[in-house]
């Protein structure tokens, strides 16, 4: 097992998210085929419990170990460290007990909660069984999380990934597997076949954890190293004091990006009906900009959360020691990796919009329309999420809290006006929305960078040199699809005929990209050329 360079494990975390990420939507296909709407439903309510008490009881600490390993680590405070990530695992064992136990307990009370008095679809004794049923994942998915914190607080990316990966097959199985034999074979309830199914990530988890704590075992001299005769004395005290400092901000965050998008979704349906579409009409177009079109731009957002995880322990080795210089070089580096991955894949999707939406959830009014430009919306998010990240590394929370919230009240105040806005002007409203929350992502960067600058004297002349040959490179792409558009024009007709339109566009915008933006070194510019040079010397050998 070795440790991973910052690109090396930006590029193991980001394809391991994307193998998740499609995995994911490949298997809701036979899924719903097995439980039905009805069946889909108590997923979703089980799941949204469920969802609620695991980012509450995870969302800021598996950060926090790895920001804490980090920093003992770099400052070469081992006893330290070690002693940290125990007290994180007794802190998360409490609070991952309390959630569990509310959840198990207080099961038909928050059924009651979800559906109120409505009769005729699943009763509350159904939803409570299932909420049950998913109750237990509390017991080993937050351990899971803080032992991934621990390695890549070590700068293991690999195999905190490779368990990622073994979590949603293992996952996966279970349910579809489960879900089948036990509605079809066994000719079982349906919410029994739902409640044997959520057991796939109680499963999945627990098959991860075992992995990641094989792992540890087999390299433990990784790990444990002597104590330095002068390494200062760090009270238990003080080291709790730092994780809640580290992770009550990345939960208040979490909690204000859920409440935030309820709000988001609200204002649409409210806005759109004021405009005159139907409330169906409002429904279907709010749901593909909150659920459905996002879970395809999940392939952009993957490369921030796979930067975020070789992020972080970089970016707190050189705060810890002092190095602005290395810390802001980084900081460029990591933009650039957006700028470079994400974006292609963004103004790919939006020429693919049509064939793409189409494939995945059939032919929709709405959904080519949304999704060709909810991807740039997509991509201001994947920025936001790195800026954020790197802020919440350097211990810069008050400057999180603010952008997060002048970008989320930005949104919220000119989600309706700018739907009246561009319906009068002959634009479809939803577009408005998109457009409120570009502008409410652009001016959380602008807060941010201008603060980064300002507290760090960070400079981003880098940034612009990277836009430049970006354009380039885009434009090149953009031109080489134009012309391939007038031989083979873009087909929404049948899923072999959307597949192969796709893998063609897919595979000649990719290679036109890369090769200009070869080319004009922006690859160098921003991976470093040693690591170019040898992902060209293994492409190089492979062909001879």
């Amino acid at each position: 097992m070795k440790k991973n360079s910052f690109v090396e494990g930006t590029f193991i975390a980001t394809f391991a998210i994307i193998l998740i990420k499609v995995l994911g939507a490949l298997y809701v296909i036979p899924f719903y085929n097995i439980i039905g709407e009805d069946g889909g439903a108590l997923y979703s309510y089980a799941y949204n419990v469920y969802n609620l008490f695991l980012n509450i009881s995870t969302a800021g600490l598996p950060v926090a170990i790895s920001k804490i390993i980090s920093e003992y680590n770099a400052l070469e405070m081992y006893e330290t460290k070690e002693r940290a990530y125990k007290i994180c695992r007794n802190v998360m064992t409490v609070i991952a007990s309390i959630a569990f136990f509310l959840v198990f307990v207080f099961a038909e009370e928050f059924a009651v909660l979800i559906i109120g008095d409505i009769e005729g679809g699943n009763t509350i004794k159904d939803i409570g069984f299932c909420i049950r049923s998913v109750s237990f994942c509390l017991l080993v998915i937050p351990f899971l999380s803080a032992t991934k914190g621990y390695l890549q607080g070590h700068k293991f990316i690999a195999p905190s990934s490779t368990s990622q990966v073994i979590e949603q097959i293992v996952r996966i199985a279970i349910i579809l597997m489960g879900s089948y034999i036990t509605i079809n074979v066994l000719n079982k309830s349906v919410s029994t076949g739902v409640a044997i199914a959520i057991s796939g990530a109680f499963f999945g988890g627990l098959a991860a954890y075992i992995y990641l704590k094989i792992k540890i075992k087999k390299n433990s001299k990784l790990f444990t190293k002597v104590r330095k005769k002068d390494e200062p004395k760090v009270e238990d005290k003080e080291i709790i004091k730092k994780i809640i400092f580290y992770a009550i901000p990345l939960i208040i965050v979490s909690v204000a990006t859920d409440i935030y998008s309820l709000t988001d979704m609200s204002l649409i349906i409210r806005g759109l009906y004021f405009l005159g579409y139907t409330a169906e009409e409002s429904e279907i177009i709010s749901s593909i900009i909150a659920t459905w079109g996002t879970k395809i731009c999940m392939i952009i957002n993957s490369v921030s959360i796979g930067l975020g995880v070789s992020l972080i322990p970089h970016i707190v080795s050189y705060y810890v020691k002092g190095n602005v210089k290395e810390l802001n070089k980084k900081f460029i580096q990591a933009i650039g990796i957006i700028i470079v991955t994400a974006l292609p894949m963004a103004v790919g999707l939006s020429i693919l919009s049509e064939p793409v939406y189409t494939l995945f959830y059939g032919y929709s009014d709405y959904g080519g329309a949304i999704l060709k430009v909810l991807v740039y919306a997509a991509f201001a998010a994947s920025l936001h999420m790195t800026i954020n990240m790197t802020l919440q590394s350097l211990n810069k929370f008050k400057i999180v809290y603010l952008n997060t919230i002048l970008g989320f009240v930005t949104n919220a105040v000119l989600d309706i006006p700018l739907m009246i806005l561009f319906h009068n002007i002959g634009i479809p409203a939803y577009y408005g929305a998109i457009a409120a929350t570009l502008l409410g992502y652009s001016l959380s960067f602008f807060l941010a960078l201008s603060c980064l600058k300002r507290e760090l004297t960070f400079t981003y002349k880098p940034i612009i040199s990277i836009i430049k040959k970006e354009i380039i490179a885009l434009i090149a792409m953009l031109l080489v699809l134009l012309l391939l558009n007038q031989i083979m024009p873009i087909n929404s007709n049948g899923t072999l005929n959307i597949l192969l339109t796709c893998a063609v566009y897919a595979f000649t915008g990719a290679i036109t990209y890369i090769v200009v933006a070869y080319k004009t070194k922006l690859l160098y510019d921003v991976f470093g050329e040693t690591y170019v040079n040898n992902i060209k010397n293994k492409i190089f050998k492979k062909r001879d």
